[in-house]
């Protein structure tokens, strides 16, 4: 047996509310709509990752999701032009990654990185 795939699930009363955080403001793509489940996505193959912490690292709290982009500056614009609160960061961090948290609609604490 292998693991293909690891999809993070966010309760929600409105799921078309995530449209705007992640799909206007990272751009993901709606790959699925059925009204009462929306999935947002990249046709770009993910890895299967799934990650177990008892701390966010730097004395940060553990995010919900940590989403990696290409262009974190960009991420940054994006989401504080929408509105967004930035509630830790932007941060290079000793382990390889340049960081932010936000939080999207639903109050989901969001790590949003890039590899240096």
């Amino acid at each position: 047996m292998k693991v293909k795939r690891i999809v993070s699930n966010i309760a929600a009363d409105r799921p078309e509310a995530a449209r705007r955080f992640y799909g206007d403001v990272l751009g993901l793509e709606t790959l699925m709509d059925q009204g009462w489940i929306v999935t947002h996505g990249a046709d770009e193959r993910m890895s299967v990752q799934l990650s177990v912490m008892s701390e966010g690292g730097s004395g940060a709290p553990v995010p919900g999701l940590s989403i990696e982009v290409d262009d974190l500056d960009e991420a940054l614009r994006r989401v504080e032009a929408a509105g967004f609160p930035i509630e830790y960061g932007p941060a290079e961090e000793p382990w390889g990654v340049r960081r932010f948290y936000t939080r999207d609609p639903f109050g989901k604490l969001i790590n949003i990185l890039t590899h240096k």
